[in-house]
């Protein structure tokens, strides 16, 4: 499998490459130069693989020979120990909690996936890696946790200070060792452009080996085309017509749905999610993508102006905004509607949902009415438990979720952070006085 820039289709290298550089030279992103098509017996067959045969089966068509089946079996096992079950609401609408991996976030698949990739090609190089990657929340824990201690490889993890949750940040600044927490005087936005700025720096790169662990690394991407295909095979009626809606910021959760969606995953509709963030939202409704400077919310995962994975969506459909809107719906709601979405879902289905989650309901409750809603299975992406956001499940339902074990021994530690500004010299500086 070959993979190009969205900036220039003629940039073309392999997976191992498109993975330890995690953006093109040119500051596009890589796209594989086909998405293969996966067998119609698969799909009807679903039922009978589990979520490790799953993973291995989808991976392997975008690996091919560049990792062995027996090798990209080790690195999917150790990635995948968690499950990612179909929790019924009502007889049609799911949510697919994608929160019991160790940091409960669904950004667990992606950077467990891609810690273990990146440690078997810098194995084989006998290379240093430096990892940097932006949060606005729940990738920064996870890709702390899923680095930690990953011998050759550091990583710089850059959050907008004040805007992650107490717990969010907790989990990504108390691990030391290899993983160093940069405080960001800014938002998340300046904390993607600072890293897409560093980049294509020549005096930082010709010093360090640098690569990516957001979802413009297409190895944090592709895993998260798996779950989709787990909830399908959950799913009952499968003879019914599967809407997911998907809570959306950077657009990286529902870029791997549409992956999964082209490989050929049975699907009606997507509903792109958001929160006041609405860039995408308005894109869909306009036709005109503009980016603007981030506005803080309860649902923070999802507070991204300018989101990196839109050049792949528009990629993907060869820029024919006729043809997104075929399979893309989307709705923002703001943090009131947020707090309502998530006392109705306890109210009617005495079920926490968090912040996320919620504007997820919100969207499918308002794109179908009561009478379409018996026609289609909708599936609901949680992404993350509700504990993460106590301050919050307390402002809509007047109580605390209880913060399970895993969660709880992180939060007694303590932070560690260098503070800096949000103007890239600064990053440059710091990162050229680490070698």
């Amino acid at each position: 499998m070959k993979y190009f820039s969205t900036n220039n289709k003629f940039h073309i290298t392999g997976f191992e490459e498109a993975v330890i550089n995690g953006l093109a030279p040119d500051g596009g992103l890589y796209m594989p130069a086909r998405i293969p098509v996966l067998e119609k017996s698969f799909i009807e067959n679903i039922t009978s693989y589990s979520l490790i045969d799953i993973a291995q089966l989808i991976i392997e068509n975008f690996t091919e020979s560049e990792i062995p089946q027996k090798d990209l079996k080790e690195i999917i096992e150790k990635a995948f120990i968690f499950p990612a079950p179909l929790h019924s609401l009502d007889k049609n609408t799911y949510v697919l909690e994608l929160f019991h991996g160790p940091t409960l976030a669904f950004k667990d698949f992606g950077a467990r996936f891609m810690a273990r990739t990146m440690e078997y090609f810098v194995r084989k190089r006998n290379m240093e890696l430096n990892i940097l990657v932006a949060t606005s929340g729940d990738t920064g824990s996870a890709v702390a946790n899923g680095f930690y201690d990953v011998e050759g490889i550091n990583v710089f993890i850059l959050y907008p200070s004040n805007k992650v949750s107490f717990i969010q940040e907790k989990q990504l600044t108390t691990l030391d060792k290899n993983v160093v927490a940069l405080e960001i005087d800014g938002t998340f936005d300046d904390c993607q452009r600072l890293v897409k700025e560093a980049f294509v720096n020549k005096s930082i790169n010709e010093k360090l080996n640098l690569s990516s662990a957001n979802s413009i690394n297409i190895a944090r991407l592709l895993p998260q085309s798996i779950y989709y295909f787990e909830a399908y095979k959950q799913l009952i009626d499968k003879n019914c017509k599967t809407i997911f809606s998907v809570p959306s910021g950077n657009l990286g959760n529902l870029t791997a749905g549409l992956f999964a969606f082209k490989m050929g995953l049975p699907v009606h509709k997507f509903i792109g999610a958001t929160n006041s963030n609405k860039v995408f939202t308005d894109y869909l409704n306009t036709g005109n993508f503009l980016p603007t400077a981030s506005r803080k919310t309860y649902s923070n995962a999802m507070d991204v102006g300018n989101p990196s994975n839109i050049e792949r969506i528009l990629n993907l459909y060869s820029n024919e905004l006729f043809d997104i809107r075929k399979d893309i719906y989307s709705l923002s709601f703001n943090d009131f509607n947020t707090l309502e979405g998530m006392k109705e879902v306890y109210d009617k289905f005495n079920y926490i949902i968090d912040p996320h989650g919620a504007i997820g309901y919100q969207a499918a409750k308002n794109k179908l009415n009561s009478t379409e809603s018996e026609l289609f299975n909708t599936i609901i992406l949680e992404t993350a438990h509700p504990s993460k956001f106590n301050d919050i499940v307390e402002k809509a339902l007047g109580f605390e979720v209880e913060i399970p074990d895993r969660l709880k021994e992180c939060l007694n530690k303590e932070k560690h952070s260098t503070q800096l500004s949000n103007k890239f010299e600064d990053l440059k500086n710091y990162l050229l006085s680490k070698q």
